[in-house]
């Protein structure tokens, strides 16, 4: 009964549901969280600047401006980039929906771009024949935890006088050419979900070297006013001025404390990240029917998922059995991400399947193994047990 799976009435590898990613909070954590709420500032406080400094301290950015999401990131760093009605923006298919509808909020238009096979990041070579006088941007994402061809693409956007956007909701403690992500893009947005590198709960970051697009983003985020409820507060005013439809995207003193001690912590996860991963790795090299993900020379990944791709050529079920046979030994696998031209919402806007030929064959055969720092090497092991136990059922 032990080889026989789980899903055929076998005994599963584990007993409880693993997780392909959770937050970790310690007692440290809560008790930062616990002197906020004893505090008098409970949001638009001393913490949210200070969370700021440490984090655009720690990815080697002049500015940091916090918000309450990694899509408010995303929106608010579109917003100063100009992005408006007319507008269009490239990014890639390959992504969670939201790096595409922070360009909708705006009125913007979405061009997709398909993605390389190996890193499967948006592919550089691609976006050039996208750009019109329409452009406004790019959003490179760096999908799972490796950031995208940087110098290439900063390349192609300064050609074109575009904003390069880098969503780095999965790469916080990544590098590229030995810098950090963080200092590569025009902006960089950050998530901070729980599944994240850290976690304020619900929460985001942009980090900028210029001055111009931290200002416009911390009105942004503050319904469009030039000066914060703390700022008024300290100058004994009454005074604000309203200079742009924005938005309340403001992340909260308490969160902002939760990611000041998370953060502290950050160094350390990334580097279990990748122990699990190297692991993963070392335990399907001799598996002709799984694909390992790629790190490419130059850059380091920060590994936000472990994506496998299965060689369905060489197995007699499709991606959705492995996936349920997965699921029924207790292994949280998950699957990172429907193409977003697929969705009902963009199909209906006249986007149609089979234009972006590399992300939608991939996305037939991919499948998120868990991953997150928490994870004991029993964990890890049941994991890779449980893989190669279906695989290998599934088998030609």
């Amino acid at each position: 009964m032990l080889n026989k799976l789980a899903i055929e009435g076998g005994v599963p590898v584990r007993e409880k549901m693993l997780a392909y990613g959770r937050q970790s909070i310690s007692k440290a954590d809560i008790e930062t969280v616990m002197e906020v709420l004893n505090s008098d500032w409970l949001t638009t406080g001393p913490k949210v600047s200070e969370f700021e400094a440490q984090f655009a301290e720690s990815v080697d950015a002049k500015y940091a401006i916090a918000v309450n999401s990694g899509t408010a990131a995303l929106h608010t760093a579109l917003f100063a980039a100009g992005v408006a009605p007319g507008s269009e923006v490239i990014t890639t298919p390959f992504t969670f929906v939201a790096t595409a509808n922070v360009v909708r909020y705006l009125g913007g238009t979405v061009k997709f771009v398909d993605i390389r096979a190996d890193t499967y990041n948006i592919d550089h070579n691609k976006i050039e024949e996208s750009i019109n006088k329409k452009t406004k941007a790019i959003i490179a994402v760096d999908f799972a935890g490796h950031p995208a061809d940087f110098n290439e693409i900063k390349a192609i956007a300064d050609k074109h006088n575009l904003i390069v956007v880098e969503d780095a909701a999965h790469s916080l403690g990544a590098t590229y050419k030995n810098r950090k992500v963080g200092s590569l893009a025009d902006m960089t947005t950050f998530s901070f979900h729980p599944v994240k590198h850290i976690t304020t709960g619900e929460g985001g970051m942009i980090a900028t070297d210029d001055a111009k697009f931290a200002a416009k983003m911390r009105a942004f985020r503050n319904h469009g006013i030039t000066l914060d409820h703390k700022q008024r507060e300290e100058a004994g005013s009454f005074m604000y001025d309203m200079t742009d439809l924005g938005f309340n995207y403001r992340l909260t003193d308490i969160q902002s404390a939760l990611g000041i001690s998370q953060l502290k912590k950050l160094n350390l996860w990334v580097q279990r990240r990748r122990e699990i991963a190297a692991m993963y790795t070392a335990a399907f090299i001799d598996y002709p029917e799984i694909i390992t993900p790629v790190t490419l020379p130059e850059c380091e990944s920060s590994w936000h998922l472990y994506v496998v791709q299965l060689v369905l050529e060489c197995l007699t079920v499709n991606r959705g059995q492995i996936f349920h046979a997965l699921r029924a030994e207790n292994i949280g696998v998950n699957v990172h991400y429907i193409p977003v031209p697929w969705h009902s919402y963009y199909q209906n806007l006249g986007y149609t399947k089979g234009q972006w030929p590399i992300a939608e064959k991939l996305y037939e055969r991919i499948i998120s193994l868990p991953m997150w720092p928490g994870m004991s090497d029993k964990d890890i092991q049941e994991t890779i047990i449980a893989v190669k136990k279906v695989i290998s059922a599934y088998r030609k």
